[in-house]
C-alpha cells in the first residue's frame, strides 16, 4: 500500500500519540510492503513547527530519524503541478463540467500541493483534517483518522 502522511499524522506520530497508534493498528505503515511517502511542503510545515517551537536537539534528532522512513516527493513535476490547478478549481467549485456538490471549499496552499501529490501517486492520504473531505473518491483515497 502507498501511504502519504499529512503534516499532523507525521506530528502525531513523533508525539507518539493515540493517534499514531490507531494508524499503526489500522494500516501498518512500517510493513516492508508499504511504500511511506511525505510531501516535501509536510517536510517544510514539520521543520518549521520545529523552529517556532523551538524544539530540542534530542526532538530534532527524533524527527531526523523519523523523516528516514519515508520518500520525501518533491512538487516539481508537471503532473502534481497540473493535478494542484485542478484541485483548486474543483475545490473552488469553477472547474468546468466537474461541479463541486457542495459550497466552494478554500483549501490552504500546502493542502492543496499535498492532495496534488497523493493524487498522481495513487497514495492514500493519511489525515486528522477536515479540509481534504470533499476530494475523497473525486481525486483521492482519504483515510481520515479521528483525534
Amino acid at each position: 500500500m502507498i501511504l502519504l502522511f499529512d503534516t499532523n499524522i507525521l506530528l502525531h506520530f513523533l508525539r507518539q500519540s493515540a493517534v499514531s497508534k490507531q494508524v499503526e493498528a489500522d494500516f501498518d505503515p512500517f510493513r516492508p510492503t508499504n511504500k511511506l511517502l511525505l510531501s516535501i511542503v509536510s517536510e517544510g510545515e514539520i521543520r518549521s513547527i520545529a523552529i517556532q517551537s523551538n524544539w530540542s536537539v534530542l526532538r530534532r534528532q527524533t524527527l531526523e530519524s523519523e523523516l528516514l522512513d519515508f520518500a520525501v516527493i518533491p512538487i516539481r513535476s508537471k503532473d502534481i503541478i497540473h493535478r494542484y490547478a485542478e484541485i483548486d478549481a474543483y475545490s473552488q467549485n469553477r472547474m468546468a463540467g466537474k461541479p463541486l456538490p457542495m459550497t466552494a471549499r478554500n483549501m490552504s496552499k500546502n493542502d492543496l500541493w499535498i492532495a496534488a501529490t497523493a493524487s498522481i501517486l495513487h497514495a492514500k492520504l493519511l489525515t486528522t483534517d477536515n479540509d481534504f473531505d470533499h476530494l475523497d473518491g473525486v481525486y483521492l483515497d482519504l483515510a481520515k483518522i479521528k483525534v
